[in-house]
C-alpha cells in the first residue's frame, strides 16, 4: 500500500511559501529525530536556495541518542546547514535556536536590522508547540494531530528575530514508499488515510529486526516473535483484543503498538539510518527507471500493433 497525503491547503502553503522566501534571511526546519531523512521534506532545498538553515531535530527524547549524534553529523554536512537536537521537556534547548540564529549571521547588524527567520516543517512535528516556547506565551495553535496550522503569521522574539510560522505541508509524492509509512507510524499523516494493522506490520518489522529487547520487555514477552503478524498476535492476547473464534483483532492490537511507540513507551526508538534511507533511495530509482522502461516497451508494442492493423 502507497501512503500520500497532500490535501489543498498545503498545495496553498507551499505557493506562499515560495512568494516570501526572498525576504527570509534564515530556515528553521524541524525535523522528527526519530525520522529525520522521511520528514525532512524535499521541496526545501528547492524553496531555500542558499539561504542559511538550521535544522532541528525535535522530539529527541523519544529518539535513539546514539542515531541522532549520527544525523546531526549527517546533515552539518551539507553547506550552510547546522543542526541540533532538542526535546520540548527542555526549554532552554528551544531557546538556543534564537542565539544559533543570530551567529549563522555574522555579518548582519541585527541592532538596525533583525533577522527575518522562517520556521518550517511537516505536520505534527511540534512546531507550534516551539514557537510558543520561543515567545514565552501562546501564539500559535498546538494539537496531536496532523494539520493544526492553516495560515502564515509573524512573531516578534528575543535576541532581535522576528519569526514567520507556515503551515505543515508535504509533498504530492512520498518517495521512497517507506517514508509515508514512517511518516504514517510517527503521527505526521491523518489516520484516516490508512490502518492501523498496515502500518503496525511495518513498524513491528522494524522493530524486532532492531529493537528486539524494547519489544519484548514492553508487551512482556517470553520469546521473541518470528515475524511481524506473530508480533501483532502476541500483543493481542497479551492486551485482550480477541474477536470471537479466539482471532486476534489486527486492527486493535496495531493500534495499542502504534500508540506506545509513539508516546515513548517502549524506549527511545530511531525508525532509520543515513545509510539505509540512501540504500532505500537507489532501490526506489531503480524501481522507477524498471516501471519507466516497461512502460515505454508496452507503448511502443501498442504502437507497432497499431501500424501493423492499418497496413
Amino acid at each position: 500500500m502507497s501512503i500520500n497525503w497532500f490535501p489543498g491547503h498545503m498545495h496553498k502553503a507551499r505557493k506562499e511559501i515560495a512568494e516570501v522566501m526572498p525576504q527570509v534571511d534564515i530556515i528553521i526546519e524541524m525535523l522528527d529525530a526519530r525520522i529525520p531523512f522521511s520528514s525532512e521534506n524535499p521541496l526545501v532545498p528547492q524553496l531555500r536556495g542558499n539561504t542559511p538553515c538550521i535544522k532541528v531535530l525535535n522530539k529527541a527524547d523519544l529518539a535513539d541518542p546514539a542515531l541522532t549524534a549520527v544525523w546531526v553529523a549527517h546533515f552539518e554536512q551539507q553547506s550552510g546547514v547546522r543542526a541540533i537536537p532538542i526535546s520540548q521537556q527542555h526549554p532552554e534547548q528551544i531557546k538556543a535556536l534564537l542565539k544559533l540564529c543570530n551567529d549563522m549571521l555574522p555579518e548582519r547588524n541585527l541592532d538596525i536590522r533583525p533577522a527575518r527567520a522562517m520556521i518550517m516543517g511537516i505536520p505534527n512535528v511540534g512546531k507550534s508547540t516551539l514557537i510558543n516556547t520561543l515567545a514565552g506565551r501562546t501564539i500559535a495553535k498546538t494539537g496531536n494531530e496532523a494539520g493544526v496550522t492553516k495560515s502564515q503569521q509573524r512573531i516578534k522574539l528575543e535576541n532581535n528575530v522576528i519569526l514567520t510560522d507556515t503551515p505543515g505541508f508535504l509533498w504530492p509524492k512520498l518517495s521512497p514508499p517507506t517514508c509515508g509509512y514512517r511518516l504514517a507510524v510517527t503521527g505526521a499523516i491523518k489516520d484516516t488515510v490508512f490502518e492501523y494493522a498496515d502500518i503496525a506490520l511495518f513498524a513491528a518489522d522494524y522493530l524486532l529486526q532492531v529493537y528486539p529487547q524494547a519489544v519484548m520487555q514492553r508487551f512482556d514477552l517470553t520469546e521473541l516473535p518470528d515475524n511481524d503478524l506473530a508480533l501483532l498476535d502476541a500483543i493481542g492476547v497479551r492486551r485482550g483484543c480477541m474477536r470471537k473464534g479466539g482471532v486476534v483483532d489486527l486492527e486493535k492490537a496495531g493500534t495499542i503498538l502504534i500508540t506506545e511507540l509513539r508516546a515513548g513507551n517502549l524506549g527511545p526508538i530511531t525508525l532509520e539510518t543515513p545509510d539505509m534511507v540512501s540504500q532505500e533511495q537507489i532501490d526506489a530509482k531503480a524501481e522507477e527507471a524498471a516501471k519507466s522502461k516497461d512502460k515505454a516497451e508496452r507503448e511502443a508494442e501498442r504502437k507497432r500493433k497499431a501500424q501493423r492493423k492499418y497496413r
